[in-house]
């Protein structure tokens, strides 16, 4: 493990890092790596991840994999149709011994917080996570508390088709680093889940990988990842276009610019590398741009997810790339 007390990682062991935990996550989550290393590269960039599918495909198995490869506290949240907002964040209660009102955390406080199945509870009760995902931070009674860094959301939604669902308003979906899905497994990898599980769970074996000192070190090299000025031209360039393309009735904002960037740091830093390049850009776009997107098919019964990423990859394809960009400062 890194020493507590040095707060530098060097960049060329964040590779070395990531492939150990997408080795670690891979023996819970079969044959699913892209979706294991996107997960870990938004917890680098500090984001939070939305992971779409139907039930059943093992979203929370993923969530829960990651958060037992991190050393940190992990809580989970079901959602349901009946919760209250003050069951995400927590509440004051009154302790008659003393007289006073006492505050009971709730499941937020935490490193890495499972939402299982968002969808199922109530814009009101949603909205109480738009807070801790933006600022890192929850206000109950008047009183902000801050939450413990690193902190990362998981969230996992079924389709909003299925029934007893709530589409999550678009300024919640907005906060979401990205978004993945998981799909279903090929016949080999379902048929290792079936060895495997058929003499014991193997979440139950994941052991720590980084513990959250070593995170914290590891978060801090990625923020000095370099972005040259090209790169970050091509990265606005690609968001802009979203906002006047004609399949579309709400393009990305600014804080989806600012997503992409950290992303593409966290990305690059996976590949051992201390810079970004544009394709660490144009890989990550999709996924971190397409579900903040509305297309015009959305009032047409339209696939609107699918047609989302199939408009940035046109975007991304469109874009002109800035190839002697890459260069590493000095």
């Amino acid at each position: 493990m890194q020493d507590p007390t040095d707060q530098s990682f060097p960049i060329e062991r964040v590779r070395a890092v990531g492939d150990d935990v997408v080795a670690a996550v891979s023996t819970v989550v079969d044959g699913k790596v892209d979706a294991i290393r996107t997960a870990f590269t938004v917890m680098l960039a500090e984001g939070h991840l939305l992971v779409e599918d139907v039930p059943g495909v093992g979203k929370t198995v993923l969530a829960k994999a990651l958060g037992a490869s991190v050393g940190g506290s992990v809580n989970r949240i079901q959602f349901t149709s009946d919760m209250l907002p003050s069951d995400v964040t927590g509440v004051n209660i009154y302790d008659q011994s003393s007289g006073t009102f006492r505050f009971s955390p709730g499941p937020v406080f935490a490193n890495v917080v499972i939402g299982d199945e968002i969808n199922r509870t109530s814009p009101k009760t949603q909205s109480a996570l738009l807070e801790a995902m933006a600022e890192s931070q929850v206000t109950v009674d008047g009183v902000t508390r801050p939450l413990e860094a690193p902190f990362m959301i998981v969230a996992t939604q079924n389709p909003i088709d299925m029934e007893g669902t709530y589409p999550l308003p678009e300024a919640q979906r907005d906060r979401f680093m990205a978004r993945i899905t998981m799909g279903y497994p090929s016949a080999d990898a379902e048929r290792q889940m079936l060895a495997d599980r058929g003499v014991r769970d193997p979440l139950s074996a994941l052991r720590p990988i980084v513990d959250v000192q070593t995170l914290r070190a590891i978060v801090q090299s990625v923020r000095g990842v370099h972005v040259a000025p090209d790169v970050e031209a091509y990265i606005v360039a690609i968001v802009r276009a979203t906002r006047s393309h004609p399949d579309l009735t709400l393009g990305a904002s600014p804080r989806a610019t600012l997503h992409l960037a950290q992303a593409a740091r966290a990305h690059a830093a996976l590949l051992g590398r201390p810079f970004v390049t544009p394709d660490d850009v144009a890989r990550l776009a999709p996924v971190i741009l397409a579900h903040r997107l509305v297309p015009v098919a959305r009032g047409l019964g339209g696939g609107t997810e699918d047609t989302a990423r199939d408009v940035v990859v046109r975007i991304v394809s469109d874009t002109a790339v800035p190839f002697a960009a890459a260069a590493v400062r000095s």
